[in-house]
């Protein structure tokens, strides 16, 4: 096993001999929870290499990226240069691609928020809908070893079922899709990943789609649903992620296109995109839960499902948008009689909390990053203690006004048939229980856009 010194100097000379030039500057960065990234200079020429974890490493989805690459390339969608790619074989470690770094920005929070990207803003809605019917037009001929994705709901579905777990808000949302899906149409590349965060903008623009490990042939309205999905809006109100509307979306478009795609079956693929990040939440942190990557990140991402799940609830019209104040605005009484000293267990965990954003100081990007991932950790353990004992009770108590014994039963009877999804029982049972699980993993997130941030 090398130490993390040693194995970036081993990285480092197998980047010497693919790049064919002296590298310098090899840094991991913060982004990517799936794939390694780093950033080198290779003889002045700035490169990025994203390589799969050691642990995980899939060479065949890696040559499918490179494809996707290649085809872009020549179809004016404005990706990087591809410089090498390869299966780990020659030293890499596992399967990656090294590609030119462009100057720009991909954090959605800068680019929603800072002034620098205020007179850039405007103008993205009208490319992302340009760049996406040009990634539309390409024929799928071009990119043959992609998988064709016929029926991405039963997918899902399939995918969620995996996990044994019981979700009766999982089962509504999937009978509610089944239910509601439009008519197909003719398939094409499909970016699979295209929304803010994978997007690098510079002042002019979209400089760089980036991120193709999910791309494959299916139904382009795909893309732009995902693209809408509340999560990747980041608390703005603007549906397309976060810096326009849909119209414009559309219209530009059709534009491009020539097609103007039916508003109500690009909704219907934003719900089933909300349904889709729950389930990748929940793959992300078996990860760490199964013990192949231990990992504080993937662990948070689990906790993060049931705001997804509360979008596709939003975006089906079966829940509403509300302001929930945060536990942690208010003190606990320390219990009696006190068998422990203070500080109690909530102060400490407080107290280490604060330490990880406030008070460690560290160079590392990704260290400072992963130590505010750990320090949210700590805050929903502190909701969870204070909540769960009563919403525990609440729970058994919606279970029971619908006839269950617990959550496995009412997921039966929604997954079957038994109940209607239309009922306004079962769904006042869904609703509650997922406003009760976001409440504690981020309360923040139920409410409306621009409102109840602070909370």
């Amino acid at each position: 096993m090398f130490s993390m010194t040693a194995a970036e100097d081993v990285l480092s000379s197998t980047l010497e001999r693919v790049a064919g030039a002296s590298i310098t500057g090899l840094r991991r960065l913060s982004a990517g929870a799936s794939r390694e990234t780093w950033a080198l200079d290779a003889g002045g020429r700035g490169l990025i290499l994203r390589r799969d974890p050691p642990e995980a490493p899939d060479a065949a989805g890696m040559a499918r990226e490179a494809d996707c690459f290649r085809a872009c390339a020549g179809a004016g969608v404005p990706v990087p240069a591809l410089v090498a790619h390869g299966d780990g074989s020659d030293g890499m470690g596992s399967p990656y691609l090294l590609m030119e770094r462009l100057d720009g920005e991909t954090l959605p929070h800068r680019l929603l928020k800072d002034d620098h990207w205020a007179a850039v803003r405007p103008k993205l809605v009208s490319q992302f809908g340009e760049i996406l019917g040009r990634i539309h037009a390409i024929e799928p001929a071009q990119v043959p070893r992609l998988e064709e994705h016929r029926d991405p709901l039963a997918r899902l579905r399939e995918s969620h079922a995996a996990f044994g777990e019981d979700r009766p808000a999982m089962e509504l949302i999937f009978r509610r899709l089944a239910r509601t899906r439009p008519e197909p149409v003719s398939f094409t590349l499909v970016h699979g990943d295209f929304r803010n965060g994978n997007l690098l903008i510079d002042d002019g623009g979209v400089a760089a789609v980036l991120d193709w490990e999910l791309a494959h042939i299916g139904d382009p309205r795909e893309d732009l649903g995902w693209l809408c999905a509340r999560a990747w809006r980041f608390g703005m109100e603007p549906e397309v992620g976060g810096f326009g509307s849909y119209d414009e979306l559309l219209e530009s478009y059709g534009r491009a296109t020539g097609n103007i795609p039916d508003p109500e079956a690009v909704r219907w693929w934003e719900a089933l995109a909300c349904a889709k990040w729950a389930v990748f939440c929940r793959m992300q942190a078996e990860r760490h839960l199964g013990g192949t990557e231990q990992s504080v990140e993937m662990a948070v991402l689990g906790r993060r499902m049931a705001e997804a799940e509360h979008d596709a609830l939003l975006a089906l019209g079966l829940t509403d948008a509300t302001v929930v104040v945060d536990p942690l605005r208010e003190s606990v009484a320390a219990e009696h009689p006190a068998v422990y000293d203070r500080p109690t267990v909530d102060e400490l965990l407080d107290a280490v909390t604060s330490f990880l954003r406030v008070e460690l100081r560290i160079e590392d990007p990704r260290s400072v990053y992963l130590a505010k991932v750990a320090a949210n950790a700590l805050t929903i353990v502190r909701r969870e203690l204070r909540l769960g004992p009563g919403e525990r009770a609440a729970h058994r108590a919606r279970l029971a006004a619908v006839g269950c014994a617990d959550d496995g039963e009412l997921a039966a009877r929604i997954r079957n048939g038994a109940v209607s999804d239309e009922d306004p029982n079962v769904l006042a049972a869904v609703r509650s229980s997922i406003t009760a699980q976001v409440a504690v993993a981020n309360p923040r997130y139920l409410a409306p856009a621009g409102r109840g941030r602070g909370m």
